[in-house]
């Protein structure tokens, strides 16, 4: 009887999850059974420079080793896989890679496996991993690089070593700043796993270490109000990693804060590290490393002066709305673009 009643909860979960999946309006699978084998063919089928509809790409399970682009003009697309333990793109690019037919190194930027420029774009349940390993003729090795503006990652895993997820969002074509929410994601990585200048919102995320480095590496630009948040966040390391830092700062105008955050006993005491070298100076005073509501063991001991507590009123200004709506603008709902 037992085993009856769990097959049937198994169906009815997976009936419902199929009723609350959008129909997709193109598939890919490996076995050559959707509209592609590849998700590039996908992202290319869709049409450009759509404002109003949402285009939907459905990756069945499996493994997909290719680099995926998705260009400015693919706008409002919802990708999902399958779960993202069965669906993963992967990709080994590097940082000290050459270039075909050069002598010039591929360098971080041209590093990654999936490369996101358009704006509203969600990705739901798969996996984007950078497979290249962790080793000095390696170097950095991107597994995401966001550039895009109103990007929404739920339920995804993120997986590579140092510099695993790149907000690049600086250059786009409106010089505007570029926002990107994960949910409910796993990343990790091994050092300045997640890096960049973009305003990116963490909730109810893994973050895990891998190597005794730094998690954070910040580059907000001068004058923005926000950088990274972490809400509601797990940090754990893996079996013998004891020293790890919240951040540095990769420009002297980082921002970065953790708000009732688990932290795990990896974090050392100081908790932020000032990267302060030649060409790269006030980064103490500079720099907005904050805290509200941690705890754990990583959570306890004697923090660097130069970074702060934050009082219930000041984290009252990290709420989802407030980071990610500038002024003028209606608030923006991530599950609008399915």
């Amino acid at each position: 009887m037992k085993r009856i009643l769990t097959a049937i909860a198994a169906c009815m979960t997976a009936a419902v999850m199929a009723l609350a999946q959008p129909k997709a309006e193109y598939v890919v699978a490996l076995d050559g059974s959707g509209d592609f084998t590849t998700v590039q063919e996908a992202v290319n089928a869709c049409p450009d420079y759509e404002h109003g509809h949402v285009t939907t790409i459905l990756i069945k399970a499996g493994t997909y080793r290719e680099m995926v682009t998705i260009p400015a003009g693919k706008q409002r697309l919802h990708i999902m896989g399958e779960g993202a333990e069965n669906t993963i793109i992967s990709y080994g690019k590097y940082a000290e890679q050459l270039w075909p037919g050069t002598d010039r190194k591929v360098g971080t930027s041209g590093s990654a496996t999936m490369y996101i420029h358009s704006c509203h774009v969600t990705l739901e349940d798969l996996t984007v991993e950078n497979s290249a390993g962790d080793s000095k003729a390696i170097g950095q090795a991107v597994a995401l690089f966001t550039d895009g503006d109103f990007l929404f990652f739920n339920r995804c895993r993120f997986i590579g070593n140092q510099d695993t997820v790149y907000t690049y969002g600086r250059y786009g074509n409106d010089g505007g700043i570029k926002r990107n929410y994960f949910l409910d994601c796993y990343i990790e990585g091994t050092t300045d796993f997640i890096f960049g200048p973009s305003i990116a919102y963490f909730e109810n995320c893994t973050i895990h270490s891998k190597k005794n480095s730094y998690v954070t590496a910040a580059s907000t630009l001068k004058g923005q109000k926000y950088g990274y948040v972490f809400r509601n966040c797990r940090l754990t390391a893996a079996e013998g990693i004891d020293r790890c830092y919240l951040g540095r700062p990769w420009g002297a105008y980082a921002k970065t804060v953790f708000i009732e955050c688990e932290l795990g006993s990896h974090i050392l005491p100081e908790g932020w590290h000032n990267w302060e070298k030649p060409g790269k100076p006030n980064t103490e005073k500079n720099s907005y490393y904050a805290e509200y509501g941690n705890t754990g063991p990583g959570a306890a001991g004697k923090r660097v002066k130069w970074s702060k507590q934050l009082s219930a009123r000041q984290a009252a200004d990290y709420t989802f709305d407030k980071v990610m709506s500038h002024a003028g603008e209606s608030v923006w709902d991530p599950f609008d673009n399915r």
